[in-house]
């Protein structure tokens, strides 16, 4: 079903795989390849921020109540340690699940389960309009 949502988008150009949705979390991750590096051949820190941003607002997409929608308000990041291959896996975790807002925490780790990057996302809760 994710995939599906995202054909044709920034997730599926990268080649963003999800992996496993939880009750209270969200994986995916992303290829460090061709797609997805920069000048130097490491992961260009803006496709982290798109991994950690999709996991963020999905999460909070899935938690809203139905006719609601999750939009992102902010997202920072924090480039922790350089990856050049494999892949990059993200984790989200919410930290609140308000009426309005959301604020979600994702950590991404390379293959060897060492931290790259962490990120935390507010996002909007919109009533139907």
């Amino acid at each position: 079903m994710l995939a599906d949502i995202h054909h044709k988008t920034a997730v599926e150009l990268l080649g963003i795989e999800f992996l496993e949705v939880g009750d209270d979390f969200i994986k995916a991750r992303v290829p460090v390849d061709e797609r997805t590096r920069q000048p130097y051949g490491i992961l260009h820190g803006g496709v982290s921020v798109v991994l950690a941003e999709t996991l963020g607002s999905c999460g909070a997409a899935f938690s809203v109540e139905e006719g609601y929608r999750a939009v992102g308000l902010d997202i920072n990041a924090n480039h922790i340690k350089a990856t050049t291959h494999g892949w990059v896996t993200g984790v989200a975790r919410p930290v609140h699940r308000g009426r309005t807002t959301h604020v979600w925490q994702i950590d991404l780790t390379n293959d060897a389960g060492e931290l790259t990057c962490v990120s935390r996302i507010t996002m909007a809760v919109l009533a139907p309009r």
